[in-house]
């Protein structure tokens, strides 16, 4: 399958105090193909918003990004200039960030924050952008309709202003969808239905979406592929399954076996019923960490980023960067050791 992205050898360098240059994004490469959602998680501060930033050309003044990141095989965003990236930002690419909040104007009514853009970068009329925005709203399953469009963004609850900020990002058709944990600050009910919307614009449209989170439970949910970051590098990167399932990289390993009841199933009983006595087992289980504190990238040491926090780091570990080395078909891995892992209870 043709990648619709295909990003190669991605690095960004961000100014620090006293003219330091500091690394945060370093050798990253990755790829999405059209109709797939592909995710990215990671720690916070492992550098998944610096990627999709750098991919937007949203980085901060001064920064510096070098590598490739080609859209539909003919469109190289790094180096482009600002004026270049109005035929890019919004049009073929498009971002819904993580608070809905602070991404929508408080100021402006929905329908003013949807129409805007479609009349600039679509050259509709009032009219026809109205009647673009009625349709989006109803797309993303918001009621409502013209009263919605009347309503300003405190007027909306969260998992509504999370649809209208997708609404608004889909307004001029783009080919790529990325999303930055967009379900972060929405209860259990609202992200579900959050879920099954990309997963039903993918089916419907075509739509390509790039997946920013944490949650590992989400990366099962929607996507297909995922990439595993740590430091500003991918450790590990593969079908989601596969990732989930037989982890090779001992920091996605850390990962599952981290996240809250982590004998938990990606998926409910047959009967789809949870018995109390097993819920009331799993909240009496000890929480299981990782050792140690996530590393910046700009202070990550030498060789592998993780092996100060890796059960099972070697000497060699911490000499060099670990070869990159595809343990199965699509499945890669960046690590030295390659330990047997244990695999994830199913």
């Amino acid at each position: 399958m043709t990648a619709l992205l295909d990003v190669r050898h991605l690095a960004v360098s961000l100014p620090g105090a006293g003219g330091q240059v500091l690394p945060v994004i370093h050798d990253a490469t990755l790829q999405v193909s059209r109709g797939e959602i592909v995710g990215i998680a990671g720690e916070s501060g492992s550098g998944k918003s610096m990627t999709a930033q750098a991919l937007l050309g949203l980085l901060p003044e001064r920064a510096q990004v070098s590598g490739s990141a080609v859209l539909d095989g003919n469109t190289e965003l790094v180096g482009r200039s600002g004026r270049a990236w109005r035929t890019v930002r919004g049009t073929r690419i498009a971002m819904v960030f993580q608070d809905a909040t602070a991404a929508l104007h408080p100021m402006l009514t929905v329908g003013r924050q949807l129409t805007e853009h479609m009349r600039e970068h679509l050259g509709l009329d009032r009219r026809a952008a109205e009647a673009r925005a009625l349709d989006l709203l109803d797309r993303v399953r918001i009621p409502g309709g013209r009263g919605a469009l009347r309503s300003y963004p405190h007027q909306l609850s969260g998992g509504m202003r999370q649809r209208v900020a997708i609404a608004s990002a889909l307004a001029c058709e783009p080919e790529l969808l990325i999303a930055d944990e967009p379900t972060t600050a929405l209860d259990v009910t609202v992200q579900a239905g959050i879920l099954e919307l990309f997963d039903e614009l993918r089916r419907e449209s075509g739509l390509s979406v790039l997946f920013i989170t944490h949650d590992l439970g989400v990366l099962a949910a929607l996507t297909v592929r995922a990439y595993v970051f740590y430091a500003g590098r991918v450790m590990e990167s593969g079908p989601t399954g596969e990732l989930l399932l037989r982890p090779r990289h001992p920091y996605t390993a850390a990962l599952l076996h981290a996240r809250p009841h982590a004998d938990d199933s990606w998926t409910l009983p047959e009967d789809g019923v949870t018995r109390p006595d097993e819920a009331a087992e799993r909240r009496t289980q000890p929480l299981v960490t990782i050792p140690g504190s996530a590393v910046s990238p700009a202070a990550a040491p030498p060789g592998c980023p993780f092996a100060p926090r890796c059960a099972y780091a070697e000497a060699a570990c911490t000499g060099e960067l670990p070869p990159v080395t595809e343990v199965r078909p699509g499945h890669a891995v960046a690590c030295r050791v390659l330990p047997d892992l244990t695999e994830v209870p199913a």
